[in-house]
């Protein structure tokens, strides 16, 4: 729940208003229920309660749409009065289970698509909104974040883009390098993690767990995730280890470099638990070939953390793998588009985060400091604490 003694002597510096798109109005709903709890909540006594109007709403869900004529050409719309109110914009880059129609053939949603109409809608708020902040889990780009060659740099000119537009503020989650925020110098970018959330998924599933150096360790699946396993393990005091990445440079298959191997670096894993934590599961060959190798040097269970489960290659992989016993568990978050048959798997695990999400909007729209919300070391050591007790949480 959102932190009351912050939030009791501040009020909302507008009417709060969640226009959510098409494809992440299943994740902006539960955001929405969150909210009102919050508000609502009869143990609270806000003194904002009373100073601003809209403040106990019934929703905060703005009716809004992208409506598509026959040719595949679309506008943003809004269905009610948005003025003068903290707009947040939810949208979902990665759900392609949405379609449209263009003469009469039936096209999916591309992220291109999705990020079209964010700015539609952007475009439909011409500037009545006293603030507008967009929530972009997935973040639109970003892993062409670099340049090495001659080639282009999308996500940096899509946060250009949108800050042109108005957008005072854009949230996101373990965008593949944050350094992509450059692009904005002068603007808000927040990059949020769930790594108490993966904790609390695994740990509700798992409860014969020995969360200690003997018998648990991170693994980062690559340079480029070292971060998370360094803080991970830390937080959990715990060993890691890391694989890097033998690539063929000549050759290019899927807009990538194949890999050829991953070499390992690190202590022994053999009998230990292991979880592999990353930002993303693409196609999930470089994680699956992980969990392979870690079993090949005797690890016990294997834990996949990824805040993104993608999986564009499909799912049949990581039912041999489950099959085999290369890995136990795959984790990821609620942030994107899952299929009913990756939520059928016995393996999977939903890291729930409109809880989360709720808590970073009401923070935002009351302006006050969200350090509580950016660093969940303690929640993680709290919720430790009550699992090794036996304590429900």
């Amino acid at each position: 729940m959102t932190d009351l003694s912050l939030l009791e002597n501040s009020i909302p510096v507008a009417p709060l208003k969640i226009a959510s798109l098409e494809g992440c109005l299943e994740l902006a709903s539960g955001v929405n229920d969150y909210i009102l709890d919050f508000r609502k909540n009869p143990k609270s006594d806000l003194k904002s309660r009373n100073l601003l109007k809209g403040y106990d709403n019934t929703t905060y869900l703005a009716k809004c749409a992208c409506p598509r004529f026959g040719t595949g050409e679309a506008k943003g719309a809004f269905y009610e009065s948005i003025r003068g109110t903290d707009l947040f914009i939810m949208v979902d880059v990665c759900n392609y289970s949405l379609t449209y129609t263009v003469s009469g053939h039936q096209n999916h949603m591309s992220p291109d698509d999705h990020y079209q109409d964010l700015k539609r809608i952007i475009s439909a708020a011409t500037g009545k909104a006293h603030r507008i902040t967009v929530i972009m889990p997935f973040l639109y780009e970003g892993r062409q974040h670099k340049r090495t060659r001659r080639e282009s740099l999308d996500c940096g000119i899509a946060l250009e883009e949108l800050v042109n537009m108005g957008v005072s503020n854009i949230i996101t989650f373990d965008a593949h390098d944050p350094r992509v925020q450059n692009a904005i110098p002068l603007s808000g970018f927040d990059n949020f993690s769930a790594y108490y959330q993966f904790l609390k998924a695994l740990l509700s599933a798992e409860k014969e767990l020995n969360i200690d150096n003997e018998h648990l360790m991170i693994i980062s699946p690559d340079e480029g995730a070292m971060h998370r396993a360094v803080y991970l393990s830390n937080v959990l005091g715990v060993d890691m280890g890391m694989f890097y990445k033998r690539r063929d440079y000549s050759t290019i298959i899927n807009g990538k470099n194949p890999i050829v191997a991953h070499e390992f670096l690190g202590d022994s894993v053999e009998g230990k638990d292991v979880i592999i934590i990353d930002d993303m599961i693409s196609s999930g060959e470089s994680m699956l070939d992980v969990a392979k190798q870690l079993k090949e040097r005797k690890a016990n269970r294997i834990f996949i953390f990824s805040t993104f489960g993608l999986f564009t290659d499909g799912l049949d992989k990581f039912d041999e793998y489950y099959e085999k016993g290369f890995i136990n568990r795959v984790v990821t978050t609620d942030l994107i588009y899952r299929t009913p048959e990756l939520l059928s798997k016995e393996y999977y695990l939903e890291a729930k985060m409109g809880k989360f999400l709720a808590t970073i909007i009401d923070s935002l729209n009351h302006d006050v400091a969200i350090g509580h919300v950016l660093s969940p070391t303690e929640k993680i050591h709290t919720i430790l604490e009550k699992y090794n007790n036996k304590i429900d949480f």
